[in-house]
């Protein structure tokens, strides 16, 4: 197992929006990586590490590589013993995006939760998330529907947040966080590893990107040369100026937007 350095900073523990639950101001995400890309052992390593560092909330969706990110991010659960105060699962009900899941009905979502549990789940926290509820109005038409039933609103959101993507969360969910007290869980603080530099001269054939067969990766590899892709990596050269002018590295530098308070 991969041992957590010993000069490793003490990890912080923030509420999550108005909800009273503390989570880890890191968490460890699944997505295009474990159950596919990653091998097993290494899954377990990566888990243990990040729960050994602090790391209490851990992010998964029933799509991610088939299931089988979530089946081997439960399986690691239950090799480590982990109780049930330990953990924050954020599982994700996400409609089209999901492999076998064609629907966010409330019976649909229901559905789901067996699986949840079977995955190993059942010895944490579960937070159910809809990637489909990822604007200001339906935010606010959710809120709404929930004061006038008696019901509890949504209390998080997890846009995509880094220094190439600020929009959502600094300026359209702006009024949100003061109205109705929504917590952010954001995602991709590297934005898929460009704003570590690895990506500025192409794609390694061995980074992530150069051997996974998800779909998204496929997309994304797609892009290579056009428009948006040479924006990205010439905001990424602009930034690499600042991490070296302050002596820290590229993911870093990324890395500290999202730690900010």
């Amino acid at each position: 197992m991969v041992p957590v350095p010993e000069d490793l900073p003490e990890m912080e523990y923030r509420y999550l929006g108005r909800s009273g639950l503390q989570v880890s101001a890191i968490s460890l995400g699944g997505w295009l990586t474990y159950g596919g890309h990653v091998e097993n052992e290494n899954t377990f390593a990566c888990m243990k590490a990040a729960y050994d560092a602090g790391i209490n909330f851990f992010d998964c969706a029933e799509g991610y590589a088939g299931g089988e990110s979530e089946r081997i991010m439960g399986e690691a659960i239950r090799k480590f013993g982990w109780k049930r105060n330990d953990l924050i699962y954020w599982g994700q009900a996400n409609g089209e995006r999901a492999q076998s899941t064609t629907s966010v009905s409330p019976a649909s979502v229901s559905s789901k939760a067996p699986t949840w549990l079977s995955n190993g789940s059942n010895s944490t926290i579960i937070l159910l998330g809809n990637l489909r509820m990822d604007c200001r109005r339906n935010r606010l038409s959710a809120h709404a529907t929930a004061q006038r039933l008696n019901l509890i609103a949504p209390i998080m959101e997890q846009p995509q947040y880094n220094l190439l993507a600020r929009q959502k969360v600094e300026g359209e969910f702006l009024p949100l966080y003061n109205e109705f007290g929504l917590g952010l869980t954001t995602f991709s603080p590297l934005k898929f590893g460009f704003l570590t530099g690895k990506y500025n001269a192409g794609i390694p054939s061995d980074s992530r990107l150069g051997t996974s067969q998800d779909a998204f990766a496929t997309r994304t590899k797609a892009r290579t040369g056009d428009d948006s892709w040479k924006e990205d990596i010439a905001a990424v050269e602009k930034l690499m100026p600042v991490a070296e002018k302050l002596g820290i590295s590229m993911a870093n530098l990324a890395m500290s937007l999202g730690l900010e308070e």
